[in-house]
């Protein structure tokens, strides 16, 4: 079965507002997709659709390129994660797991495989309903897991882990993605999709906003900004304006220059003569990137 995910011109109404848009993307394998948006954006109803748990109005939502509800055994070809709370609290987290095994054909053995794989064995015959909202976070992840599945999708798989548990999951999901399986990762955490994703889905209104790699995205934010300090700032300006660069003075010793690049500032002031204790290209965070791209989103919005 093909790693994908295709989600194409999904539209969904829930009486008058309008939940998505023509909503439009593909998750490939062999990487980290972030999926990113306000709240209300769409993003849940979107996993919904593609799971079969939503039906949408217009479009499609494929897996390895077939519907959901077509598929044979679907924990083989597709893990979710959508709600780590979805469990029943009086069963201890392997019969959790030995349940939805059971009724894929599993057996105890891939059970304890996926125990192990998550770090979850010290607490494994304890009852659910009194792990912490990290430990059911890594049961989820271990349920998803089961089928040994090419493609995963998890909803806030980040909510609640400690920051071993940050440094496990960000580890353990870019692993997943190197033995080619395509994993869509929803959260509103935008530094530790920094350090996960490589690829980003923004998505505002019901529709996509952006679809690009993590690396483009944040340097389009960065806007090829370059900060220099210097004690003679005037002349720097003047021989920086003077080679097509755009420059503003943001503090005495400080100066923002656009237009050339961080290593031709060093160049063109040392031509110069001009003295300058630094010189630092602006690198915007994914954070900042995001927020850009959906400041004119809003959470909901009623059909016309």
């Amino acid at each position: 079965m093909e790693a994908t995910i295709e989600v194409a011109g999904l539209r969904k109404r829930f009486g008058r507002t309008l939940a998505l848009d023509g909503m439009s993307f593909t998750v490939a394998p062999g990487q980290v997709t972030g999926f990113v948006g306000p709240n209300g954006a769409g993003k849940s109803t979107t996993m919904r659709v593609v799971l079969g748990l939503d039906a949408p109005d217009e479009g499609r939502a494929l897996v390895g390129g077939l519907p959901y509800q077509s598929l044979r055994r679907p924990l083989s070809h597709v893990g979710a994660l959508l709600d780590a709370a979805a469990l029943q609290p009086s069963r201890a987290g392997r019969n959790h797991l030995l349940w939805l095994a059971h009724s894929q054909g599993l057996g105890a053995a891939r059970v304890d495989e996926v125990i192990e794989l998550v770090g979850l064995s010290s607490a494994a015959r304890r009852r659910a309903g009194g792990y912490s909202l990290g430990m059911r976070q890594r049961l989820g992840i271990a349920a998803a897991l089961l089928g040994d599945p090419p493609v995963l999708m998890l909803d806030e798989p980040f909510n609640g882990l400690d920051p071993e548990g940050m440094v496990w999951i960000r580890g353990f999901l870019r692993s997943l993605a190197a033995q080619g399986r395509a994993v869509l990762v929803s959260s509103h955490l935008m530094s530790e999709l920094e350090d996960t994703a490589g690829h980003l889905v923004v998505v505002g209104r019901g529709r996509v906003v952006a679809d690009t790699s993590v690396a483009d995205l944040i340097a389009t934010a960065s806007g090829g900004r370059v900060t220099l300090r210097t004690t003679a700032r005037d002349e720097a300006m003047a021989a920086l304006a003077h080679a097509g660069a755009t420059v503003a003075a943001t503090a005495r010793d400080t100066v923002t220059v656009t237009g050339l690049p961080s290593e031709h500032v060093v160049a063109l002031l040392g031509r110069s003569g001009v003295p300058f204790s630094e010189v630092a290209a602006h690198r915007a965070t994914l954070e900042e990137a995001y927020m850009e791209l959906t400041r004119d989103a809003v959470e909901f919005r009623a059909a016309s």
